[in-house]
């Protein structure tokens, strides 16, 4: 099973300039948000902290349906791929709804369990900010399954369209919120859960009405088939610990960095919406990796497997040096002009160097062969591999660094750093060794 180059850059620019945008909008609102201060923007990256934790599982469990129907549409078994998709949206739609309530319930003493004592004006916003987006987690998560599916059928381009309307949608009401009425950290949340709201509605009618490959009829009157929703989890699951413990990790950190003050918080807080922006583009074409990789499993051609993860682990590459360096241009600018605070803005300009000139040599390797491996049934070896070299390369050595030595907020991206190299060396290995090729087939 081959694909062109044009087949590709198809698949691939639509999900790279939508990851882009993505991050683009969400580092525009964080600005916005740091007009309101620092307890502000401390407030909502902490409380961010757990809503991506969140997040992640919704797409680990997307990224298994889509991988489960790219196989399947690549096998020729369109109906089962159709199956597989409703099955995806019915058991994402359980989840996230259970995971809405418990957080929207339990939001203090959860927040006081992950980050203890911080100041009472960061604590208070971080509750309101936390119980509204809470309520959005079924919205983004219905979206991220629905684009998933989309994507599998090898359209990206209506995910991209909702996504900017979304996003243009966030913004606007960010301005209007935060701007017009003053309403700080309860207006961002307003504005996100508004887009999220509409970027569900929206993808749903899309598919539900003018499907591609694979649609979703007859989504009300679908039963729970835990035969097919298994087959999902099988890579899900995986998946889902693997950014789960990914985010515990982060969290960890956080808790770290909640002890080094408002302005070291802030500054973390931007120099991290910066380094996601830095990784969008590439992650666009680890997404498009999924579906063509999925794709030639199922048909039962391996060798172009292997062939495809080699070769847009390479343009990933490419993609990340001249992003790395785009990023490293606006960070001056952007902290200056935004209305942060002085030392903070130093401080996030001084993070975003740092880091941007290690990740184009270091980031690439650690995180795109993955996408291969999970589409062609590996999702345990990238998720062992995860676990251990977060919680050893990343949370023990910035603990280490800044509690015992007392480095500061640039121990977080010195451990993040190190783990991106002994990661990159070990999917190496495994990419030579084609191990993962035998996983499923």
């Amino acid at each position: 099973m081959e694909f062109t180059k044009k087949e590709l850059l198809s698949l691939a620019v639509p999900l790279m300039a939508e990851q882009l945008l993505n991050s683009l909008m969400g580092t525009a609102d964080s600005m916005m948000v740091a007009s309101a201060g620092n307890a502000a923007i401390s407030a909502v990256s902490l409380v961010d902290s757990i809503n991506v934790l969140a997040v992640n599982v919704f797409s680990a469990m997307a990224t298994g349906g889509a991988i489960v129907a790219s196989q399947k549409i690549g096998a020729g078994k369109i109906g089962k791929a159709q199956s597989s998709a409703r099955q995806l949206l019915v058991s994402v739609c359980a989840v996230s709804l259970l995971a809405a309530f418990l957080c929207a319930v339990f939001r203090r003493p959860l927040l006081s369990a992950v980050f203890g004592k911080v100041d009472s004006e960061v604590m208070e916003g971080a509750l309101e900010y936390f119980f509204i987006t809470a309520l959005s987690y079924p919205l983004i998560a219905s979206y991220n399954a629905l684009a998933a599916i989309s994507r599998a059928s090898g359209d990206s381009r209506r995910p991209l369209f909702v996504s900017t309307a979304s996003n243009a949608l966030n913004i606007a009401g960010n301005a209007v919120t935060i701007f017009a009425l003053g309403m700080g950290v309860r207006g961002a949340a307003i504005s996100t859960f508004l887009s999220r709201l509409f970027s569900a509605i929206c993808i749903f009618f899309l598919i539900r009405f003018r499907p591609k490959k694979i649609g979703i009829s007859g989504i009300l009157k679908t039963k729970p088939n835990f035969r097919e929703i298994s087959e999902i989890m099988k890579i899900g699951i995986p998946t889902g610990i693997e950014n789960g413990m990914f985010q515990f990790g982060k969290l960890a950190i956080q808790s770290t960095v909640s002890l080094m003050g408002t302005t070291a918080i802030a500054a973390n807080a931007v120099t991290s919406s910066l380094e996601s922006l830095s990784c969008q583009a590439p992650i666009g074409i680890g997404l498009s990796m999924m579906t063509v990789v999925g794709q030639s499993i199922g048909s039962g051609d391996k060798k172009c497997a292997e062939s495809l993860v080699c070769r847009l682990t390479l343009w990933g590459f490419f993609a990340l040096l001249v992003s790395a360096a785009f990023v490293s241009a606006l960070v001056f600018p952007l902290t200056h002009f935004s209305g942060m605070e002085r030392d903070a803005a130093i401080l996030a300009c001084r993070l975003t160097w740092f880091v941007h000139a290690i990740k184009p040599f270091a980031w690439g390797l650690s995180f795109l062969p993955a996408y291969g491996f999970r589409a062609a049934g590996d999702a345990k070896f990238p998720m062992l591999v995860s676990m251990v070299t977060m919680w050893t390369c990343r949370v023990l050595a910035v603990t280490i660094l800044a509690r015992v030595f007392g480095i500061g907020p640039l121990a977080v991206w010195i451990g993040m750093a190190l783990d991106w190299c002994v990661r990159s060396c070990l999917f190496a290995l495994r990419l030579r060794s084609e191990k993962w090729l035998h996983e499923i087939g």
